[in-house]
């Protein structure tokens, strides 16, 4: 029998004509909420043992059975359980979904050789159901087990050379599957497929807008913190931003924002920061310029780890001493988003990926509650968010950056001198790829200071300067990553601007490498 849980309230409202993704171990569980989502139709990942009691209880408009590594054959596979197929609402298998969709109600699923990966023709067999106005011939796969015979009802709707029934429905059942990822890019009719699902066979309503998420927020965040004074750690980056301003919205000035300026920001962030909130939001702000503290802790340390706990440490005594100052604060505000819950953990039967500490590590004794009024939300929603609360582009659209900021861009020792030039040298890297209009292409793009030099010639003199490795990566989801192919005459400006004009650099250097095998970040 499933385990008792306790819903989450805001799932609880929220799922009630909304789409439930089943996760059955797919690395795209995320990505099919996410897409469904794009719809305007709210979605969530809930785990594979939920109960038809919780189901009912949620009342969604449909399901989502997403896929999974397993076959259904092996020991310890995931099981769907049949009573999930008959809990009144339309089901949508993808994939290992499919598969287990057609095991449990008496199809044929076999091994069939080689199976199936990356893009593929497909061969459109019927166009009554979801298929009626997809035009298109290629899919993304990624299986080796396939459906060999559908379940008795079942009309076979798709096929490919690897996958005789690469789709089958029975719409009297509201029962619909498909081999294929519809959720990638790489499937090129993949959203259109995923609102006939919706509004076709789920006759879902398009209301999750930017709009109603702040509506919904402004009004759970009230009735959770009454009258109380309620603090917010900013960072500079987009998800404290915009909780913030939620949070600002709900409860006016009983917010106070701290902003710890630990000196490692890029260039004119941290005065982006105080502009945006205190002048343009007039959102109370107290502003902590503490540049010398922080280099004083990394005095002598080259360690990458020993930098992080360093930096962590002094902001916690920082952030501490200022929340003493404002007395009695009962409730703290964390950026935390659906990825971070889903990576660290937060459902039941998750794996744990990484433990995400979101407001520059806090420790976990403060005697404060939690405010998170982006836990249910994805980053390209918080941004959307943004942009309806009115934040700045610059700062919606702000690429990652790191807590510990340019410290751990700087391979060796921090020191002032180093910062100064790194900064400048990442300004130049910034406005050349603006310019070029590729920032919001690009996932991430930063200047890296290795601590060593080299010799170079200028101005017919000798030269003994640090090189300037420029990082610039493509990725979703920053779980993996692929170099970025920048255009070489940008790469040329970039190289020639950095060494005329940032004092101590003679060489610019292009990291080439992917994650894996290599991370975004040097450090």
């Amino acid at each position: 029998m499933p385990k008792a849980r306790t819903l989450d309230p805001f799932l609880a409202d929220e799922a009630s004509g909304g789409v439930l993704v089943v996760d059955f171990g797919a690395q795209y569980s995320q990505l099919i909420a996410r897409r469904i989502r794009e719809c305007r139709v709210f979605s969530a990942v809930v785990p594979s043992d939920i109960s038809v009691e919780e189901i009912a209880r949620l009342q969604p408009a449909g399901l989502v059975l997403s896929g999974g590594p397993a076959s259904v054959y092996e020991d310890g596979a995931p099981e769907l359980r049949s009573e999930l197929l008959e809990a009144g609402v339309p089901v949508l298998g993808i994939c290992y979904g499919m598969q287990a969709m057609a095991n449990a109600l008496g199809g044929e699923v076999s091994h069939t050789g080689g199976g199936e990966f990356g893009r593929t023709a497909l061969s459109i067999e019927g166009r009554d159901g979801l298929f009626r106005d997809i035009a298109g011939d290629t899919c993304w796969m990624s299986h080796r087990d396939a459906v060999t015979r559908p379940p008795a009802g079942f009309t076979v709707t798709a096929s490919t050379e690897g996958a005789p029934v690469a789709a089958m429905e029975n719409p009297d059942r509201g029962m619909y599957a498909v081999q294929f990822h519809p959720e990638v890019v790489h499937t090129p009719f993949g959203t259109d497929l995923l609102k006939a699902f919706l509004f076709d066979a789920c006759d879902a309503t398009p209301t999750w807008t930017p709009a109603h998420v702040i509506d919904e927020q402004v009004e759970r965040i009230r009735a959770q913190v009454g009258d109380e004074k309620v603090l917010c750690a900013l960072s500079g980056g987009v998800d404290s931003a915009v909780a913030a301003l939620l949070v600002h919205r709900a409860v006016g000035d009983r917010l106070t924002c701290v902003f710890v300026d630990h000196g490692f920001m890029r260039q004119n962030e941290a005065e982006q920061v105080d502009q945006s909130f205190g002048g343009h939001f007039h959102v109370p702000l107290v502003s902590v310029h503490a540049k010398d503290r922080f280099l004083s802790k990394l005095d002598g340390v080259t360690d990458p780890e020993a930098k992080r706990k360093a930096i962590g440490e002094e902001f916690i005594r920082i952030f501490e001493e200022e929340a003493d100052k404002l007395g009695d604060v009962r409730f703290l505000v964390q950026g935390t988003l659906y990825s971070d819950v889903i990576e660290s953990g937060g459902r039941d039967g998750a794996a744990t990926i990484k433990s995400h500490h979101n407001v520059g590590g806090l420790p976990e004794d403060m005697a404060v509650d939690l405010v998170e009024p982006l836990r249910h939300l994805f980053k390209d929603e918080v941004r959307a968010v943004g942009e309806e609360l009115g934040l700045p582009e610059r700062m919606v659209w702000r690429q990652p950056f790191p807590g510990p900021g340019l410290a751990i861009r700087i391979i060796g020792e921090v020191t002032d001198e180093r910062l100064e030039i790194l900064r400048k040298a990442d300004y130049v890297l910034q406005e050349e790829v603006r310019r070029a209009g590729m920032y919001r292409d690009l996932w991430q793009s930063f200047a890296v200071l290795p601590a060593v030099r080299s010799v170079g010639v200028q101005g017919d003199s000798r030269t003994y300067a640090y090189p300037i490795v420029i990082r610039a990566v493509t990725s979703d989801d920053a779980m993996t990553a692929d170099w970025a192919r920048l255009p070489y005459d940008l790469i040329e400006s970039i190289s020639r601007r950095i060494i005329a004009e940032v004092d101590g650099v003679n060489r610019v250097v292009l990291d080439v490498t992917s994650k894996p095998p290599g991370t975004i970040e040097w450090e």
